[in-house]
């Protein structure tokens, strides 16, 4: 469980996050959900300790993350996977030797136990016979679950996925949902997702917050989201369902 209390964030005297509190549960897809500016990425970041909150804390279980020195960070983020929104693939490094990079930073493995670590992970997200392809050589599809098999690779506690579908198909998007759904069960993760795609908020949303201009201005999941009586809220769902509609219109006329 990671747990948020009061946190802000000001950047050149410009509040960016005011004031959020919120509870992040173990085993469940965790959406944060917002329009572009509205602070939803500074909050990750200030989550995983990219960025230094202003005011407020963010607990990791019952430790108080943004109250620890740099090496005692060091151990909690060796329990952090991350699914970074360009999947930030070694592109000079083949595919094994992607997944298999945490291990050779963070383990003490043999060898063989890091191969067979990362073919594990690798099959898990449903990529084979791709070892020793290069970044270059696969699709963009393969990619992400590609740096999803990289943020599973040392089971991590808490897994954080950014903008995971951007600029995926619609199909390949609810397969990367699917496989962020599936493994957060079977590993008991905490797994927060930065999205803006309603999609995957109706496909996997058991909690959503919604933050608007910085602060959260709704919270539940995806089975009350459609009767909110949120405007913000509301605005924002509705403009997506419609930008959704029309992607698809035009996909078709192209097919």
């Amino acid at each position: 469980m990671i747990r948020v209390e009061h946190l802000t964030k000001v950047f050149d005297d410009k509040i960016v996050l005011e004031d959020i509190s919120c509870t992040f549960e173990k085993g469940k897809t965790n959406l944060i959900i917002g329009q572009s500016g509205s602070g939803k990425t500074v909050l990750l970041k200030s989550i995983v300790g990219l960025i230094q909150p202003t005011k407020g804390d963010v607990y990791f279980g019952e430790v108080n993350f943004t109250k620890l020195n740099f090496i005692q960070k060091k151990d909690i983020r060796k329990k952090i996977g991350m699914l970074f929104q360009g999947a930030a693939l070694f592109d000079s490094a083949t595919v094994e030797e992607n997944v298999m990079f945490p291990l050779h930073m963070f383990t003490t493995m043999s060898d063989e136990e890091k191969i067979e670590r990362t073919n594990f992970c690798l099959e898990r997200v449903n990529v084979t016979s791709a070892n020793n392809l290069y970044p270059s050589e696969i699709s963009g599809g393969m990619k992400k679950r590609v740096a999803l098999a990289r943020a599973i690779v040392l089971n991590p506690e808490y897994l954080f996925c950014d903008e995971p579908n951007s600029g995926l198909d619609p199909q390949t998007s609810i397969l990367i949902d699917e496989l962020i759904q599936d493994i957060t069960k079977e590993f008991n993760t905490t797994t927060i997702v930065n999205t803006h795609d309603m999609n995957s908020v109706m496909g996997i949303g058991e909690k959503v917050m919604f933050i608007h201009n910085g602060r959260k201005a709704w919270e539940g999941d995806n089975k009350d989201i459609l009767y909110s009586d949120n405007e913000e809220l509301n605005q924002f769902v509705f403009a997506n369902q419609m930008a959704q509609e029309l992607r698809k219109a035009r996909a078709g006329r192209n097919t």
